[in-house]
């Protein structure tokens, strides 16, 4: 059974930062692309940013293009999402997001995603 696990939310003023880590495990485990999503209250969950590991290519949204930071180490089936800058708009559920395959064009799609985690809250203060 594949488990993805957050950690690293939390509350934090405007401008703060704030590091969230992703553990993904179990056996058949083995992912593409590994994303991190979020979703505030009333909100559609949106696409944050992407790590495709063939390539080590990134991926961001618009809106945290510059502030946050994708990285991991596909070995150890980690994924971290450095924030820095943080608004009070940044403020959500985030979660971790594995699929086994990549495409052009669906790589931000919630639903084209295998697994994922239970999400873990940030908060931004203003």
């Amino acid at each position: 059974q594949v488990r993805l696990v957050e950690s690293g939310g939390g509350l934090v003023q405007a401008g703060g930062s704030l590091r969230l880590s992703c553990a993904a495990s179990g056996r058949t485990f083995s992912s593409a692309v590994m994303s991190w999503f979020r979703q505030a209250p009333g909100k559609e969950r949106e696409f944050v940013a992407g790590i495709r590991w063939t390539g080590v290519i990134t991926y961001y949204a618009d809106s945290v293009q510059g502030r946050f930071t994708i990285s991991g180490d596909n070995a150890k089936n980690m994924v971290y999402l450095q924030m820095n800058s943080l608004k009070p708009e940044d403020t959500a559920v985030y979660y971790c997001a594995g699929r086994r395959t990549y495409t052009a064009t669906t790589y931000a799609y919630a639903p084209a995603y295998d697994h994922w985690g239970q999400g873990t809250q940030v908060t931004v203060s203003s």
